[in-house]
């Protein structure tokens, strides 16, 4: 744009913009955004003051109004023979006190940021979940823990359960930490909201280890992106059965899984 800016007005923009491959129009538009000043909209001079703006929200924050819309409220007061303003104007005022959808004093939620987190060499960040496996008959589940090594996606760990509970995935992460020799201050461990990831014993054993712990947020199903895919990608495999017949037979088939893609260091199958 600045070639036709500098030569169109001694060339022609025409034959310039044909020479360069721009379009005339891409460059009378950006020389016309260019040259224009952002102007803010002028206020209807039917618009309500401050004051009056005010006493609309008064009116809305009376006990017999906070629960009712503001199409109610409207019709009420026109039955009452009052006008403040228009209905539209109403919910004008309270999006203004971010108050549109509940005007009482309620409890807020705090924001919880997205998670953010580097590995930069192995051993620095762990992702860690719980998987079900179907079992011999319906209803029935093996439980299959992995500790997924976030720079390299080396699993560093596994167990197949019965069950899911905090001791297993007490057991199950210091024997994961004690092989691999993980010092204090070196390892910070990712997982979701799952019950065994946010339990106490859990919690008093990171922090026994020297080990930061993080969480997905609330309700959200993809800030622990790793641990989901890997499971995607074992549960895809060709060979993966419909159902495993024993704890046994799945623990055989998760190590040639193993041993077919990335190695596992294992646990002892917990019963």
């Amino acid at each position: 744009m600045g070639t036709v800016t500098e030569l169109g007005p001694r060339l022609g923009i025409a034959p310039t913009c044909t020479a360069l491959g721009v379009a005339r129009a891409t460059y009378y538009r950006r020389r016309r955004l260019h040259c224009e000043r952002p102007r803010r909209p002028a206020s209807s001079p039917r618009a309500l003051s401050a004051e009056e703006r005010a006493a609309v929200l008064t009116v809305l924050h009376e006990p017999r109004f906070v629960d009712l819309a503001p199409a109610e409220v409207y019709a009420t007061l026109l039955d009452e023979g009052r006008y403040l303003c228009s209905e539209r104007t109403m919910y004008r005022v309270l999006a203004g006190h971010q108050e549109v959808r509940e005007r009482r004093n309620q409890l807020r939620r705090p924001h919880y940021a997205a998670p953010e987190l580097l590995a930069r060499r192995p051993n620095k960040l762990w992702s860690w979940d719980i998987t079900k496996l179907l079992g011999p008959a319906k209803w029935t589940y093996f439980y299959l823990y992995v500790m997924l090594d976030v720079f390299s996606r080396y699993v560093v760990g596994w167990m197949v359960a019965h069950r899911e509970s905090a001791t297993l995935a007490e057991h199950f992460i210091r024997e994961t930490c004690a092989r691999q020799g993980i010092e204090r201050d070196q390892l910070t461990v990712h997982a979701d909201r799952g019950p065994a990831m946010t339990s106490k014993p859990v919690a008093l054993l990171l922090a026994d280890l020297g080990v930061t712990k993080t969480h997905s947020r609330p309700h959200v199903s993809n800030d622990n992106p790793f641990s989901e895919a890997q499971f995607k990608t074992l549960k895809y495999r060709p060979a993966f059965p419909e159902r495993f017949g024993s704890i046994q037979g799945n623990h055989d088939f998760t190590g040639a899984a193993s041993d077919a893609g990335r190695p596992m260091s294992r646990c002892r199958p917990a019963h």
